[in-house]
């Protein structure tokens, strides 16, 4: 491939058609364009696509098969230069005119710091009318040695055009293309994070992990806030948000307490505010001083300046690497809040914070993993995003289901959230559950509050109910982390993001847009976050969803609905609607105690009932050494699942393997025999949940490379028990005992009746609003 091939050029411009639906767009008074690598753009080597070049009455124009660009000439402006779309599905009919923005369906932005329910977000790569623009001007260019330099006409336009329509994952597989992969993450990082701002001591921190194990509640991340390092220092040095060595009071020996976490399976980040630089009373400042040649003996600071190699590799080589081997370290919270402004205009000191930290990381362990928050399109290579300061509100949680999913349209892939809240607001215990539910069904689950003593994110400071609820649901997210290591290398090799707008899957569907809260979490699973306080007649949540066409099942009920429609979902305080497409098939780690992550010895199989399916595990071995598993569903009454090892037998595998084989949403009844190696079939012994509407298969230890076929008979989905669900959730209904009966005598008649006279009945019973929703919902989940 030649990429000239790809650029016509004139004296002042330059169009790069890098694919049909991408053109990169550059004006230069001075002539200047740019081949360089920059803060976004890391690869303009695509295949070159077939497109045609002419000029006619003063009009240039090159064409491809998605794309007609026109262009008269001049610096660009609105009456010179457009680009019409062809051949593109798009919600608004809409040509492309320079300065336009249109309707953007937005991407995310730098900090929630201090917000309390929606902010503004910048613009991502869609829009309503299939097109968007994305400006590189002025970033810095990238030099082949990894330092950076500044743009020679820094005037110029760089623009990226971006016509995809609503092929969204086709848009963000050419983005991430063009401005580099997501790293894959460690898999520590997918577990459980516990963080607090705290004046934390070796002692209390380890007795509050001795309390976690005890109550089998699983970490694999251990945070510390700014008081690991000295904060009340000499007024003559300035503040002590800025620290680099360790508080001995509360730390005495630093290596003995990070290495306690190590063998309780736990990685250590510390938090860094990096802003003031290393001041001499730090015990890194003599050497790193001497490096740099400041005045010790009057105790001049190492003033931190992103814009002078030499301190920033400093920086590296003294302070970072100082800490991390000498004190166990794995990686570091860059707590950046000091503003966008360097030495050199344009520079953001966030940006040189995340790209160098995570160059240095990957040097470690050939992933790297740096938290930090988001400095701009390309990001995504620098992850995990923190994403700020939130107020503890109803409205904070309301607002970051839809950040999260939104993030996605920039390639954003990996936030973390203060989950929880942050500071300010109130205690609410429903709100603390139902924010923490949000944060096992989030790309990173960290735990995280301020310094108040009374706001503790520990389960067992909210009541029993609760406290039991949390603990089941941070042991869940443990157990989800093989489901979630494959989305992980999913999005980095293949450019699928963990997270996914409802919209991605179902483009041109109106209310795919307006269902704000709902996205897929992987592969084939709907999440809707429930972000309002519950019902005080049912006691229960609630939540507007887009089921898309299909039977969905939901995993926590076993509740089978039938697709294409919206439907009000309603759920009590255990539980919020995660949603399988029959067919989906989710791994889980089904060990239920401890903290361990490596690959397991069993395997929780959840399979979506109703129709065929697949899903391929990844596993890693050991570092980048993968394997799979590949898991087959054919659907109907004699149903077959098929289990595929390939190449398992590794390092860091297990010599065998057992399953629990969950079929979510199946009718009572079901039989199972399994393959035997001469063709024959043994019988399995089979055992059904009632209430969850799930049948359980346990397959015994076995060669990790054999191939297991089982065949279940008498399968069929589950009717969904909807007068007993009725009766239950009456019976925890909080409303007259007469309205009560009345409502069961009509659903009581469900099957002699048509729903639509059922609900003729309930209407005219004038029951609360939600009593009505709730009742209404099982009677036709089916429908």
């Amino acid at each position: 491939m030649n990429v000239k091939n790809a650029i016509v050029q004139g004296e002042n411009y330059r169009f790069t058609v890098l694919t049909p639906s991408m053109i990169r767009m550059e004006y230069s008074e001075k002539g200047v364009f740019v081949d360089k690598k920059t803060q976004m753009v890391v690869n303009r080597t695509f295949d070159v696509p077939e497109y045609t070049v002419n000029e006619k009455n003063g009009e240039l124009i090159i064409e491809t098969d998605k794309a007609r660009l026109v262009y008269t000439g001049g610096r660009f402006a609105g009456n010179n230069l457009r680009i019409e779309q062809r051949n593109q599905k798009v919600i608004y009919e809409s040509t492309w005119h320079y300065g336009d923005i249109g309707h953007n369906l937005k991407g995310t932005t730098r900090t929630l710091d201090q917000a309390n329910g929606e902010i503004p977000l910048q613009d991502g790569l869609f829009s309503m009318e299939g097109w968007a623009v994305i400006s590189d001007k002025g970033s810095m260019l990238l030099t082949e040695d990894g330092w950076i330099e500044r743009r020679e006409d820094i005037d110029a336009e760089d623009l990226y055009y971006f016509g995809y329509g609503t092929d969204y994952l086709g848009c963000l597989k050419d983005y991430y293309k063009l401005t580099g992969a997501t790293p894959i993450l460690p898999k520590y990082a997918l577990g459980n994070w516990w963080s607090r701002y705290y004046k934390y001591t070796e002692k209390s921190y380890l007795e509050l992990m001795d309390r976690f194990e005890k109550e089998n509640i699983p970490f694999t991340v251990g945070v510390i806030d700014m008081d690991w390092h000295l904060t009340e220092i000499d007024q003559k040095y300035g503040a002590g948000w800025t620290g680099y060595t360790w508080n001995k009071d509360f730390f005495p020996d630093p290596k003995r307490f990070t290495d306690n976490l190590h063998r309780r399976g736990m990685k250590v980040t510390l938090n860094d505010h990096p802003a003031d630089g290393v001041r001499a009373f730090e015990d890194v400042y003599p050497e790193f001083a001497a490096y740099m040649g400041v005045d010790q003996e009057k105790g001049e600071p190492v003033l931190m300046d992103f814009t002078n190699r030499k301190l920033l590799e400093g920086y590296f080589k003294y302070v970072y690497e100082k800490i991390e081997k000498k004190d166990g370290v794995d990686f570091w919270w860059i707590d950046w809040q000091q503003g966008t402004n360097t030495a050199i205009p344009g520079l953001d000191p966030l940006w040189m914070l995340n790209h160098y930290h995570t160059i240095h990381s990957q040097k470690k362990d050939g992933k790297g993993l740096i938290f930090s928050r988001y400095a701009g399109p390309g990001s995504h290579r620098y992850p995990v995003g923190f994403s700020g300061d939130t107020v503890i509100t109803w409205e904070s949680l309301d607002f970051q289901p839809y950040f999260t999913a939104t993030a996605s349209n920039i390639g954003y892939g990996w936030w973390s959230h203060d989950i929880g809240g942050h500071m300010m607001g109130y205690k609410n215990d429903e709100l603390a559950l139902r924010w923490l539910q949000l944060g096992v069904f989030s790309p990173i689950m960290r735990l995280h509050s301020t310094c108040c003593e009374f706001n503790g994110k520990e389960p067992w400071r909210y009541r029993k109910e609760v406290e039991l609820i949390m603990d089941k649901f941070l042991r869940l997210r443990h157990q989800m982390i093989p489901y979630l290591h494959t989305m992980n290398r999913r999005a980095s090799e293949e450019g699928i993001p963990l997270i996914q707008p409802l919209y991605y899957q179902n483009p041109g569907k109106w209310d795919a847009f307006r269902m704000k809260n709902e996205y897929y979490f992987g592969s084939d699973i709907l999440v809707n976050p429930i972000t309002q306080p519950i019902s005080t007649a049912t006691r229960m949540g609630k939540v507007m969803a887009l089921l898309p066409e299909g039977t969905w099942i939901d995993l926590f009920t076993g509740t089978v609905y039938n697709g294409d429609r919206k439907i009000e979902l309603y759920r009590s305080l255990d539980s919020i609607p995660v949603l399988a497409k029959a067919g989906a098939i989710v791994t889980l780690d089904a060990r239920t105690t401890g903290n361990a992550i490596d690959n397991p010895e069993i395997l929780k199989v959840i399979v979506a009932a109703g129709a065929d399916g697949s899903f391929r595990l990844d596993e890693e071995a050991t570092d980048n050494v993968w394997c799979s598993t590949t898991f087959t569903y054919k659907w109907g009454d004699e149903a077959v699942l098929t289990i595929t090892p390939e190449k398992t037998k590794k390092e860091g595998m297990p010599a065998e393997r057992a399953y629990e084989l969950v079929f979510a949403g199946t009718a009572q009844g079901m039989t199972a025999q399994k393959k035997k190696a001469d063709g024959t079939y043994e019988t399995l012994e089979t055992s059904y949940d009632s209430a969850k509407q799930c049948t359980t298969i346990i397959l015994p230890m076995q060669d990790i490379e054999s191939e297991i076929t089982v065949v279940t008979y008498n399968t069929a989905l589950a009717d969904n028990h909807q007068v007993e669900r009725i009766f239950e959730l009456l019976n925890r209904a909080e409303i007259e005992f007469s309205l009560k009966d009345q409502i069961y005598a009509i659903a009581q008649k469900k099957g002699s009746r048509n729903d639509a006279y059922l609900l003729d009945q309930l209407t005219l019973l004038n029951a609360p609003e939600d009593v009505f929703g709730a009742v209404k919902e099982i009677l036709t989940a089916l429908d």
